[in-house]
């Protein structure tokens, strides 16, 4: 079952069940936590007992609360690797399909994790939000949001950072159901249950036919949005917002 100590890995009835287990630092993705991700989604892509992939996090409180700001400020990490993370169908192609099972907030990299499934199911105390401006870090991974929500909406999301609760979520179309907390993982497991039923190279075909209208365009996307975003990942802000966060203070911003 176990894939690393702080992201398990399970099967059930076919449907694949991966879920960061860091509920203590609200599953923050120190390296750690990226690795695990990383060997997860391999495993799956190669499992052919898992025709659907459930992606959550461990405990009520969180999803996953985006990268582990602390570890950021020690390492004075500027621009993130190709590989820091992985982002489906970006650097790893994952051809069958995968679903959020947002449990709490999903916050800057959290959001990225859901963002990246091909549906999502929300508990109604989910919260969502690209906090990257509120910490001085960067969001190039968001290139797809506006294909994903009205522009309006994508651009409230990355320029203020503050949080959409689930309802709003739902209806903005960056989730697909709210349910209860204590359902969530039933609904989802039904939800997956009902794709892993059909036919898969129908449910693969399915998939891509869904993403013709963005994929072509995305690559350039995501490559203009690296150009837009070094600056910011390069800049002193980028350094102080967590090593304020680390310190426990108010960020002081430069613009520099």
């Amino acid at each position: 079952m176990t894939t690393t100590e702080v992201v398990t890995y399970e099967v059930v009835d076919g449907v694949a069940w991966m879920t960061i287990n860091r509920p203590d630092a609200r599953n923050a993705l120190r390296k750690d936590v990226r690795d695990g991700l990383w060997e997860g989604t391999r495993r799956f892509v190669a499992d052919d007992t898992a025709a659907v992939l459930v992606l959550t996090g461990a405990g009520e409180k969180a999803f996953c609360a985006g990268g582990d700001l602390k570890e950021m400020a020690d390492t004075a990490l500027e621009i993130p690797p190709p590989d820091f993370l992985p982002q489906f169908g970006r650097n790893i192609d994952v051809p069958k399909p995968t679903i959020a099972a947002v449990n709490g907030v999903a916050y800057a990299g959290g959001f990225l994790l859901a963002q990246q499934c091909d549906l999502v199911v929300a508990a109604e105390h989910a919260r969502f939000a690209v906090s990257e401006v509120k910490v001085g870090r960067g969001s190039p991974w968001a290139a797809p949001l506006s294909w994903l929500v009205p522009p309006r909406v994508a651009l409230e999301i990355l320029l203020t950072g503050d949080p959409l609760d689930a309802t709003r979520a739902c209806e903005v179309g960056l989730v697909n159901h709210v349910v209860p907390a204590d359902d969530l993982r039933t609904r989802t497991q039904e939800l997956a249950r009902t794709i892993a039923a059909n036919a898969p190279l129908s449910v693969r075909a399915g998939k891509q036919t869904a993403y013709l209208s963005a994929q072509h365009s995305l690559a350039e996307a995501y490559e203009r949005a690296e150009e837009i975003w070094a600056p910011v990942y390069r800049s002193a802000d980028a350094q102080e917002g967590p090593a304020a966060f680390r310190d426990k203070r108010t960020p002081v911003w430069t613009g520099r």
